[in-house]
């Protein structure tokens, strides 16, 4: 070795140790906070500018480095960021700085809207286009100088070259330049960095060489280099534009205008001036434009389009009915209740986006090995440059450096996640299953055990007739019944006169009652069309039943203890009883001047898809379990209905938390699926809660998923889409750590000693571009998902 190989040698390694300290030793997660905030803020800023997932990576280091910002989450594939951050020790403006000292652009999140999100996708795919088409115009005439006339110095000609190839680095690779230069600035680190070094070391070497009139020059290189990462990009880009179709799809789905119903005449107004309140007209065929009450009319409802759900939804006064929705064949007046940001779409808009913002666990090994990858990788190169230097040639040793600088790919690694959670994300909403954090979308596929609370997640959560019997040979048993939609029907040609008879008496005495028993015999005779009495002299008593004159008889409506102390004899129907209480349906016996003359039989009645749902799960090697209140013997009857062999029964309502934990602590991963305020505390506890999207708002709070159609075949779709999602993450990482762990040795040269082979930095930079296009493309292939165990 010569003095100036050991001059290199040592020269290398300082410089490796300068990088290594430069961009690693200054880290830092974030400030110890000295003070605790009484409360802390969150903002959502849109970043411009972003090339690949490194990008954004350097824009969170940054952040984090701030004192006050305590929580950084973004997503490359929307170009959206929430920082949660405490007002008293930064602000929105310093944030927003932090960003333009990278290069990059920021700004807050003012409204949500398709067309925003959209146009700036646009204008993204417009400037890579334009810097691309001028790059290949440019890029053309340098290949056929130089491996064409194989054009070398001191032939002029050489600085054409230099002109065009400098046109193509620091006017289409401008972007690339700046914000290399912003990360280094800021001892951050990204993948601009590793293309900037590798261009201008190429760029800077030839034009030195030109001007000495040394035999090698690269100019080609540089200008091949950036038109290929720029192909690349405008691909990867024009992909992307794809990830967030789904929201993009929802957002197109709102009314652009209404007509509302104000001092008695009505007008069409736009949308966003609907004000709560208001009376809104919606005729035949017409989009309905926010969420509201129906006050006159009647009418079917296409809800497809947010609940998942094919089959429309009648309406009548009273029923709530949901913007962007689609009216039917009929007229109705609604009154608006929640308009804007409050109305169901855009808080399904708004949980999708903090869903897409956020990192899946799976993420933060490729987070991990991008923060240190650009240093290593450009430690790498330095090394490969030292070593081909004293082994072999100067150009050699350019063409190794600089190979290795442009074939790693940290893209490829930070894409691998947070571009299959956007499509995953989307998929779900489209299905009427909204996924409230990345987190819950990769746990989902983890669960082995599914807990459902049994009253309005397995069942309606509403009472309804299902058997009348009047006296004990006139009968009409469920199974008689039409088959259910939204309530159990009691047809004319299928309930004996008889039978009619008894309803129409239980429910003339029922008419006044609250209870929810009443009201499904009530409900029950008014579906039938029966023609009730006003009842007189009505009495409700607690726990049996109520007692009232109908057409001048007394009639009691109530249970077997509700008879007893009224001396009425029972015996006659005591089977009866006995057998419908077997089957987990509540009895009432009706008495008409003291004499018993037949039994009405109530249940909460099952949801047409619970047992297909429940079936699926179990084929997918779930257990299912169920969990109620209920008494033993009601709750066997409706689990065996459905097919669960596994039920917690009489559970108190403050209980189902603990005994979630019970099973937690058997080392069982379980999802609690409930839809009501005593289910809150289980859908906590549970390692995934999933809430009925029909039930009350708390529970929705405290889940992770939330089943708007409030369909158990929603359970089987999430779980689904969290398997297909994630095992997409696993062959994006894989691809992306098997690409680098091979490509940056290879370009290192490894291959030379066996082989003879030395990569171009040419065909390294096609290979780049590839690995990101790959990944992308891999991750769109789940718009395709489909359920398939699900109702």
């Amino acid at each position: 070795m010569t003095p100036i190989d050991y001059a290199v040698a040592a020269g290398g390694a300082a410089l490796i140790a300068f990088i290594l300290w430069y961009f690693l030793g200054g880290k830092a997660g974030g400030h110890e906070h000295v003070h605790e905030p009484a409360a802390a803020r969150e903002v959502e800023l849109a970043l411009g500018g972003l090339h690949c997932p490194s990008c954004l990576l350097a824009i969170e280091r940054n952040w984090k480095r701030v004192e006050g910002v305590r929580e950084v989450s973004g997503n490359f594939d929307t170009g959206r960021a929430t920082i949660t951050y405490d007002p008293s020790a930064v602000s929105v403006e310093s944030l927003v700085k932090k960003v333009e000292d990278l290069g990059y652009t920021a700004a807050p999140v003012v409204a949500e809207g398709g067309e925003q999100a959209g146009h700036e996708m646009e204008d993204e795919v417009a400037y890579l286009r334009l810097r691309l088409i001028v790059s290949v115009i440019l890029t053309a005439p340098v290949l056929v100088l130089s491996m064409g006339l194989m054009v070398k110095p001191p032939n002029p000609l050489v600085w054409v070259e230099f002109v065009l190839s400098g046109v193509v680095l620091f006017w289409a690779g401008w972007r690339i330049l700046r914000s290399a230069w912003g990360a280094a600035r800021n001892r951050a680190s990204d993948m601009n960095v590793l293309i900037a070094t590798g261009t201008l070391a190429a760029f800077v070497y030839s034009t030195v060489a030109a001007a000495m009139s040394l035999p090698h020059v690269y100019f080609e290189s540089t200008a091949v280099i950036i038109t290929l990462i720029l192909i690349g990009r405008t691909l990867e880009a024009r992909a992307r534009s794809h990830t967030s179709d789904a929201i993009r799809k929802l957002l197109d789905l709102q009314a652009r205008t209404a007509r509302v119903i104000r001092d008695g005449e009505e007008m069409d107004v736009p949308v966003e001036e609907v004000r709560v309140g208001d009376l809104v007209r919606v005729r035949p065929g017409e989009k309905i434009a926010v969420d509201g009450v129906v006050k006159e009319g009647s009418t079917t409802v296409d809800e497809s389009m947010v609940t998942g759900e094919s089959i429309p939804v009648d309406k009548q006064p009273g029923d709530e009915v949901i913007g962007a929705t689609v009216n039917g064949s009929g007229s109705v007046v609604f009154e608006a209740r929640k308009v804007g940001k409050d109305t169901m779409l855009a808080q399904i808009v708004r949980m999708v986006r903090q869903a897409q913002a956020s990192k899946a666990p799976i993420q933060r090994l490729a987070d991990v090995v991008a923060g240190y990858f650009v240093p290593v990788v450009v430690s790498v190169a330095v090394a490969a440059f030292a070593v081909w230097f004293i082994f072999g040639t100067v150009s050699e040793a350019i063409t190794a450096a600089v190979a290795v600088l442009i074939i790693a790919c940290p893209c490829a690694l930070g894409l691998a996640t947070p571009t299959a959670v956007t499509v995953g994300t989307g998929r779900g909403a489209e299905n009427g299953v909204l996924i409230r954090s990345a987190s819950a979308l990769e746990s989902a596929g983890k669960i082995d055990t599914v807990v459902l609370d049994k009253t309005g997640t397995v069942t309606r959560g509403q009472p309804a007739v299902t058997d009348t019997v009047a006296g004990i040979l006139n009968q009409v048993q469920d199974d008689e019944l039409p088959p259910q939609d939204d309530e159990p029907r009691l047809q004319d040609d299928e309930m004996p006169p008889q039978d009619a008879e008894l309803l129409c008496l239980a429910a003339s005495a029922e008419r006044a009652s609250e209870h929810p028993i009443g009201q499904a015999i009530v409900r029950a005779a008014q579906e039938r069309g029966l023609a009730l009495d006003e009842p007189s002299d009505f009495e409700a008593m607690a726990g049996g039943g109520v007692r009232a004159k109908v057409a001048g008889r007394a009639v009691l409506v109530g249970n077997a203890r509700l008879m007893n102390e009224n001396g009425v004899d029972t015996s006659a129907l005591d089977a009866r009883i006995a057998e419908l209480e077997s089957q987990g349906k509540t009895v009432v016996v009706v008495s008409a001047d003291s004499s018993a003359v037949g039994v009405i039989a109530v249940a909460d009645t099952v949801k047409p898809g619970s047992k297909d749902a429940i079936a699926a799960l179990k084929r997918m090697g779930l257990r299912v379990v169920m969990i109620t209140g209920d008494n033993e013997r009601t709750a066997r009857a409706v689990a065996g209905e459905v097919g669960i062999d596994d039920v917690l029964a009489e559970v108190l309502p403050g209980d189902k938390a603990a005994r979630v934990a019970e099973l937690r602590a058997q080392g069982r991963r379980v999802a609690m699926v409930g839809d009501g305020i005593n289910d809150a505390p289980a859908l906590v506890e549970a390692d995934l809660g999933i809430a009925i999207g029909t039930g009350t708002d708390i529970a929705i709070q405290s889940a992770d998923i939330t089943l708007i159609s409030g369909e158990l075949s929603g359970v089987v779709t999430a779980i689904e889409l969290s398997r297909a999602t994630v095992a997409n993450i696993k062959q994006n990482l894989f691809f992306a750590f098997v690409y680098n762990t091979l490509g940056i040795p290879i370009a290192a040269g490894v291959l030379f000693p066996p082989f003879g082979l030395l990569l171009d930095p040419m065909i390294a930079a096609a290979a780049m571009a590839a690995s990101s296009l790959s990944v992308v493309s891999n991750a769109l292939r789940l718009r395709g998902f489909r359920p398939r165990g699900g109702a």
